[in-house]
């Protein structure tokens, strides 16, 4: 199904203040609000600027405010949510309309999210210390809510799930609040008159500096053993994974795949998340070093 489908919701998002003040309070409390109501902000902010976009969320987290109020609901849920959903989402936007280049502000995402995972070793030095915190007041969350064989089951298998955690914290919050700032600008580029084009997903790369980090990295941590070098360079690596989906989209404008294959391989994401998602990060990278959508068709 085409994006062009949310036209007509977009145009109406963006027509009045009102209208994207309800959208905005609307979608904050759908499932998926993350990306539902992340990709109505990053519409917004494309279509009026930082200033405008955020002056309608504050109204928004207002209206929502004095309904949890009134219901004896947590304010302070709603405040949190509206932060950790539109906040960042704001700033991504900004960097892309500032720079006017959606690859390298996608660049610039991996780059933090490396320094971020490194922060983590820098920081906590330990993180698996921390995790196995996290993990038990998650269990005695699941005890609270009468789910006890989650609980046990999340303390017995704490020391596998710990040393894995900074990875993919760090891998499933950059990739959902990528795909949000994708979405907003696939829906914005859906609205009449649009002019602005920062590219296209099909021609992301995240280039050769990149993956040659990774390649660098991946074969000192092979050397030394060091766990943290081995985590730094697999969030590099498993990055790869939306440009190799970029790689499905290029395919598709170029006619070498049908339609059914791209809606097949998002059907398949949430069923074979891991393993698609390494497949898609494998094409990804080896795209990075031999540029297969540079190179014309043999003759």
């Amino acid at each position: 199904m085409s994006i062009k489908v949310m036209r007509p919701i977009a145009s109406w998002l963006v027509a009045r203040p009102q209208n994207a003040v309800i959208g905005l309070a609307g979608t904050l409390l759908l499932p998926f609000a993350q990306i539902i109501s992340g990709t109505v902000m990053a519409l917004l902010v494309f279509k009026h600027g930082a200033a405008v976009a955020a002056a309608q969320g504050a109204v928004a987290t207002a209206i929502l405010a004095v309904i949890s109020l009134l219901v004896s609901a947590s304010v302070s849920q709603v405040l949190g949510n509206a932060l950790l959903i539109w906040v960042p989402v704001i700033l991504l936007v900004v960097m892309m309309r500032g720079w006017r280049s959606l690859t390298l502000t996608l660049q610039v995402t991996v780059i933090a999210a490396m320094l971020i995972t490194l922060g983590f070793y820098a920081v906590l030095g330990d993180p698996n210390v921390f995790w196995g915190e996290i993990l038990l007041r998650i269990s005695d969350s699941f005890r609270d809510m009468g789910l006890t064989q989650h609980a046990d089951i999340l303390v017995e298998e704490r020391d596998i799930i710990a040393p894995q955690m900074t990875v993919l914290v760090v891998i499933t919050t950059w990739s959902l609040y990528a795909v949000v700032l994708l979405l907003g600008y696939a829906v914005y580029r859906t609205l009449p008159g649009i002019t602005g084009n920062f590219g296209l997903f099909r021609d992301l790369n995240f280039g050769r500096v990149l993956a040659l980090t990774m390649a660098v990295a991946s074969v000192i941590a092979m050397l030394t053993g060091a766990v943290w070098l081995q985590n730094f360079a697999f969030v590099i690596f498993a990055l790869f994974w939306l440009q190799g989906l970029a790689i499905i989209h290029w395919l598709h404008a170029q006619k070498r795949v049908p339609l059914a294959v791209v809606i097949l391989v998002y059907a398949l994401i949430p069923l074979l998340n891991a393993l698609l998602v390494m497949g898609l990060a494998v094409v990804g990278y080896i795209d990075a070093w031999f540029g297969f959508r540079t190179r014309k068709p043999a003759i």
